[in-house]
């Protein structure tokens, strides 16, 4: 149900490290994979996607399309991979000085 008045607060959400991790390396590997295809795509002498004067065909401009939708996606998904390994480590960063001032605090506390 919609609430009527107001803008819902927005919490943030951490992916699990290895779902982080694999949205990342789904992105690189949507990279590789494309841009191998487009280049053999480019490169076909078997009449598939070029005609015999050279043109472009049906065949050329769809797949063409496939690649351009799939590079975007591929750098949307490896971009929210990216973000959540980055925002990860931060959160690990920052356990660990909470974990260093908690050790500095009991030392100060019982020298004193």
């Amino acid at each position: 149900m919609l609430r009527s008045s107001g803008a819902s607060p927005r919490t943030p959400t951490t992916l699990s490290r290895p779902v982080a991790w694999f949205l990342l390396a789904f992105g690189v590997w949507s990279w590789f994979i494309w841009i191998t295809f487009v280049k053999n795509l480019w490169k076909d002498g078997s009449g598939l996607a070029f005609d015999d004067a050279g043109d472009p065909t049906a065949y050329f401009w769809v797949h063409l399309l496939l690649a351009v939708a799939s590079f975007l996606l591929g750098t949307a998904i490896g971009v929210i991979g990216f973000r959540g390994v980055r925002a990860l480590r931060r959160q690990q960063a920052q356990q660990v000085q909470g974990a260093d001032r908690q050790t500095a605090d009991d030392r100060t506390g019982a020298a004193g």
